[in-house]
């Protein structure tokens, strides 16, 4: 049934305006868990931080390789060499809020464990050949 009059004309600015925002908050919805929308998996020589943990926990590198450290969920994480009860000092990285970085070159051969300050139970190894 269409109505006439007043009503109807507000009607006819109403509705396409309600379906212009409809049609926004729809496509604003992000239905990735993640902050930044990249859920996907870490390059070859990244380490994504999510779920509390490092992802992958473990990488194998060649000397001269950077590794870069990348926070993808919304607690502050860091990166510090060495073990929560021996930090190495080899690097420590400042506090990495949602999408903050953290890069290193390993240029020497060895194993490198590293931990969250943050997190204790939250630790990974670079090793490098």
């Amino acid at each position: 049934m269409y109505t006439t009059g007043k009503k109807s004309k507000i009607l006819n600015l109403i509705f396409p305006l309600f379906i212009l925002l409809l049609i926004i908050s729809i496509s604003s919805c992000n239905k990735d868990e993640t902050p930044t929308g990249n859920n996907g998996n870490p390059g070859p020589n990244e380490v994504f931080m999510r779920n509390d943990s490092f992802s992958p926990a473990s990488r194998t590198v060649s000397a001269g390789t950077t590794i870069k450290w990348i926070n993808k969920e919304n607690d502050t994480h860091d990166v510090t060499s060495g073990t929560p009860s021996s930090p190495s000092g080899l690097f420590s990285s400042p506090d990495l809020n949602v999408n903050g970085e953290f890069t290193f070159t390993f240029t020497q051969a060895g194993t490198f464990p590293y931990f969250c300050s943050h997190h204790i139970g939250m630790t990974g190894t670079i090793i490098v050949q």
